[in-house]
């Protein structure tokens, strides 16, 4: 199970139940409309945001001819969708730049929320985006609160400015002075948190924003907890005015009620979202995309920028010629799996891809990343001449690299099966005649395919 799959699973079987015919009745619409609004509220999505989601979406199904080239249900699946992505936004939104530098960010949320992980996932995204990060340590209440951000601040290469129990405004104002003097462009700021919201929070809040004039305030919210978070969200944006959302924990089995109802409540964006413990494991939120995978149809840009970020531009020049050349080895074989180590857990990525999701052969797939990681040890065994020629790989030296390796020779064969399986691929995208027509990345431009 992972992200929204409980609702993913139920519009999918809604969806197939309305079959091919070349037009929907108004009564067939109204049914496949009642089992979406339960579905969406099984979800913890408000009551008033799918009460008009479901208008919405009736008004535009009820009447209209269906496409020549699409069956019924892929009318209303693109009715659904387009109203989803309008649901949580229609466009991405963007973090704010001042003007003068340097970019004051301050992040609150209640405690548990994972606002001072954010902080450093939130530094590690600007720091792949060419900025000069520094975060302020500004919770002096709960315990090793500073100490662990210092320790967040470790792991993303990022500079913590602390003044220990010092007063959170003066400290506040302290650091921004010093990120001026050190030319940090931005500024983090972890304020305290709350295990639920109170006045004495809320002011202190408000004195920091009133003294460092924020470029952004961004709330964390859990996402698996539903309604709740919608709640908060509300109280914050009461007291904060806050300018974005993060959501955090949406790799989690989350019901998907915050994701889809905090913008219609609040009026506020979700900016990113936390999809995993990792540092790199945090992206901005596309709402047309986090549709699509709603509704089982993938999420292609995502994959393409993970695998992007993964891979350098003169690797995949690199290994594209060497596909173009058929020159495939069993060390391109290992860039391959250190490339889908780097993007992320497999099983989500497999999500990603259109079809995957709700496939039936792939239901019970579950991305054996153990097994993965004791192909890569096999490798690593072999001699140069080895992953260069993998034909030599007889008995003997199969029983060195087992025991090498620490794995049997039972898994070197499966990895040297698997090998040519994947280099007869290769030969056939190269373009031979009945060949798989398969897309392969335009190392130039950043989203588009080129078809050999």
């Amino acid at each position: 199970m992972g992200l929204f799959s409980s609702l993913g699973e139920k519009l999918k079987h809604i969806f197939s139940k309305m079959g091919n015919r070349g037009k929907l009745t108004e009564l067939e619409i109204k049914n496949a409309m009642r089992e979406i609004r339960v579905a969406l509220l099984e979800a913890d999505v408000n009551f008033t945001v799918v009460k008009d989601f479901i208008a919405k979406v009736s008004e535009k199904a009820v009447g209209q001819e269906i496409l020549q080239s699409l069956t019924p249900s892929q009318q209303v699946i693109k009715i659904v969708n387009d109203e989803l992505t309008a649901l949580m936004g229609g466009a991405a939104a963007k973090l704010e730049v001042s003007s003068k530098p340097p970019t004051v960010i301050m992040m609150c949320g209640l405690q548990g929320a994972g606002k001072t992980t954010m902080c450093g996932k939130l530094s590690r995204y600007l720091i792949k985006q060419g900025k000069k990060p520094m975060m302020a340590a500004c919770d002096i209440y709960r315990p090793a609160a500073i100490n662990q951000l210092k320790v967040v601040g470790r792991a993303v290469n990022t500079e913590v400015f602390e003044k220990g129990t010092q007063n959170p405004v003066k400290t506040a104002k302290e650091a921004i002075e010093y990120a001026k003097s050190r030319n940090y462009d931005t500024v983090i700021i972890d304020t305290a948190g709350r295990l639920h919201i109170n006045d004495e929070l809320m002011k202190e809040l408000e004195n920091i924003k009133k003294e460092v004039q924020p470029t952004e305030i961004l709330l964390t919210v859990d996402a698996m907890t539903g309604q709740d978070a919608v709640a908060v969200a509300t109280e914050f944006d009461k007291r904060l005015n806050v300018t974005g959302v993060v959501l955090t924990k949406l790799d989690g089995d989350t019901r998907g009620g915050a994701a889809l109802s905090i913008r219609a409540v609040t009026g506020k964006p979700i900016k990113f979202c936390g999809i995993g413990e990792k540092p790199d494991e945090f992206e901005q939120f596309h709402p047309d995309r986090m549709a699509s995978r709603i509704l089982g149809m993938g999420d292609v840009l995502t994959l393409i920028e993970r695998a992007q970020s993964a891979v350098s531009e003169e690797e995949m020049e690199k290994m594209e010629k060497r596909l173009r050349e058929a020159k495939f080895t069993l060390d391109d074989f290992l860039v391959q799996f250190e490339s889908l180590g780097k993007m992320g857990d497999l099983t989500e990525l497999m999500g990603m891809i259109p079809g995957m999701q709700g496939n039936k052969n792939m239901k019970n797939v579950e991305v054996d990343e153990a097994r993965i990681a004791r192909f890569k040890a096999i490798i690593k065994s072999m001699t140069a001449k080895e992953r260069e020629h993998p034909d030599i790989i007889k008995a003997s030296r199969r029983k060195r690299i087992a025991a090498g390796s620490g794995t049997t020779i039972q898994e070197v064969n499966q990895l040297l099966k698997q090998y040519e399986q994947t280099k007869g691929m290769v030969k056939s995208m190269k373009g031979g005649k009945g060949g798989m027509k398969m897309p392969v990345m335009n190392t130039k431009q950043k989203t588009k395919y080129r078809y050999r």
